[in-house]
């Protein structure tokens, strides 16, 4: 499916009833219930009428065609212009979601709506936490989940939250930070997945940390058993958690977990991978995530849609340097080194990759360019990195010389802001505004150990070529590899089994969870046929 060329901002002329009814009107009409003919009507309107005046109609139509149900039709179209519109900007998914997870999701809405933020239930709950009264496990439980890290970070532990809920038939809440409600879309019809300001406990949320007295994991050293008494529980999960406070991913420890009704959970980590070595939910994962590869590309498409501020930094670059491309790749660098690039061995890996795995072509020195050939085609090359100096020297050799192809070469790259600054609104909008725009690219190279690389190709349901860590400053031989799976790296997971108490490696226990490309200690999952490991 190509992708629209008319800038999607433009809003209808007509409501979205109008625009209803036209659409059971030509249906109707035209071709009865047939879809396929639907489609074709709509081609010939388009051709007809012009696009501009039909668009959003059409958007609609894709949205529902390309999503498959994965999302609710009961939103507010102008309220989130991304969630309808990013699909003129997307090939069609060659991934469709089970009807086992489009139910799971119109269910977990549904209890969402009864017992998110003021409802009668959510009251309830919240004035049995302040008083400290205990109570049996009811039909309304939630996981808060702590704004924490770089958003990266946040947006994967997010996923994996909801993950969680959505297993344990918990109501996720989303502690907003500083940005969280600038940044993204509510996911949920009717009803805000956003923290109320008032919760009562949560002035203690800065506290939170691998020491704290009520997280799982210290309260476990000092009560072996547990305690089922407990209105809420702290569960750490970040990268120092410590083996108490990984207990967390053992079904035995589950078990009294559940009997909590809120759980305040804070992470700097993708765990879904160790949820898959859960018996207790190995069976409901399966049945809702076939291909164990789509989990973050469905949960990602499904949560994280941009406010109208971001997608509009989206969609106007996307049509001013993108659109009129004949392919498109994403270059995404991340250096981890310290001192001032731009490093020349980095340089060197990004050509290097770029021109063995024949993304981009070589540039001829010698020939004069009236003797090359011609070559309509064009690439559009988008980089992001905090440093300039990476594109700025790409764009140079496009620039100053002819490709062997004749193929035209576009380099951009849409900001350069020298280093992460994780609590500034303009920063995340623009680390934001990329990440997306990187997921519709039509091939990606990434860095090693980015999680800003990991959203992007989980979106654009991309196997990324990965770019090695360089070692000793020194860019690697050979300088990348094409990832088995588009699903985000675990990095710091548990090593423990369960039943028998002792260290185990994880990586090793079933086909679907291996060890990354990128770290060689975690974990990622990945589909039987595109296992690239030996036993």
């Amino acid at each position: 499916m190509k992708r629209l060329r008319r800038n999607p901002t433009d809003q209808s002329k007509h409501s979205d009833q109008q625009n209803d009814g036209a659409v059971a009107r030509i249906a109707e009409i035209k071709c009865g219930s047939n879809p396929i003919k639907l489609m074709g009507v709509f081609v010939v309107c388009l051709m007809v009428t012009g696009l501009e005046d039909d668009f959003p109609m059409a958007v609609d139509v894709l949205t529902d065609k390309v999503l498959d149900g994965l999302l609710s039709s009961e939103f507010d179209k102008s309220s989130c212009l991304s969630r309808y519109q990013s699909v003129a900007y997307r090939k069609e998914s060659a991934h469709k979601p089970s009807s086992h997870l489009i139910s799971r999701l119109r269910s977990y809405e549904a209890l969402h709506r009864r017992c998110g933020p003021y409802t009668q239930s959510y009251n309830k709950t919240v004035e049995k936490l302040i008083s400290g009264q205990h109570t049996e496990i009811s039909e309304c439980n939630y996981v808060v989940w702590l704004s924490f890290s770089g958003l990266g970070n946040r947006i994967l532990t997010l996923a994996s939250a909801f993950l969680y809920a959505l297993l344990t038939n918990r109501v996720l809440l989303v502690d907003r930070g500083v940005d969280m409600a600038d940044l993204f879309c509510e996911p949920f019809p009717k009803v805000s997945w956003l923290l109320p300001s008032d919760f009562p406990i949560a002035n203690q949320f800065n506290n939170f940390d691998q020491k704290s007295p009520h997280s799982y994991g210290n309260m476990l050293k000092r009560n072996p058993v547990g305690n089922s008494t407990l209105q809420f529980s702290y569960l750490h999960l970040a990268h120092d958690y410590d083996d108490q406070d990984k207990l967390f991913f053992c079904d035995q420890d589950q078990t009294s977990i559940q009997k909590v009704p809120w759980l305040i959970m804070k992470t700097d980590n993708y765990f879904i991978p160790s949820l898959f070595l859960m018996p207790s939910f190995e069976q409901e994962l399966t049945n809702l995530f076939p291909e164990k590869e789509t989990v973050f590309h469905f949960l990602g498409r499904y949560l994280f849609h941009p406010t109208n501020p971001v997608w509009g930094l989206i969609s106007r670059y996307y049509q001013a340097y993108l659109a009129k491309a004949d392919e498109k790749i994403g270059l995404q660098i991340r250096v981890f080194d310290t001192g001032n690039g731009p490093f020349q061995y980095v340089l060197d890996q990004i050509l290097a990759c770029s021109l063995k795995e024949k993304l981009l072509p070589e540039i001829n020195q010698n020939e004069d360019v009236g003797s090359l050939p011609l070559n309509q085609k064009t690439k559009a090359v988008l980089m992001t990195s905090l440093n300039a100096g990476y594109f700025e020297r790409v764009r140079d050799i496009y620039w100053e010389f002819p490709t062997v192809t004749g193929e035209v070469i576009g380099v951009y790259q849409p900001s350069h802001e020298e280093y992460q600054q994780t609590e500034k609104h303009v920063h995340n909008r623009k680390a934001w505004a990329e990440m997306y725009l990187l997921s519709l690219t039509d091939k990606l190279v990434t860095s090693s150990w980015s999680t800003f690389g990991y959203v992007a190709q989980g979106l654009g349901g991309l196997k990324p070529w990965i770019l090695y860590k360089p070692e000793n400053q020194t860019a690697p031989d050979p300088p990348c590899r094409r990832a088995m799976s588009m699903e985000p790296c675990f990095h710091a997971p548990p090593f423990y089994d369960c039943k028998r108490k002792t260290g185990v490696d994880t990586g090793a226990l079933v086909p679907h969870v291996r060890h990354c490309e990128d770290m060689s200690w975690g974990l990622k999952l990945v589909d039987r046929e595109n296992e690239m490991w030996t036993r």
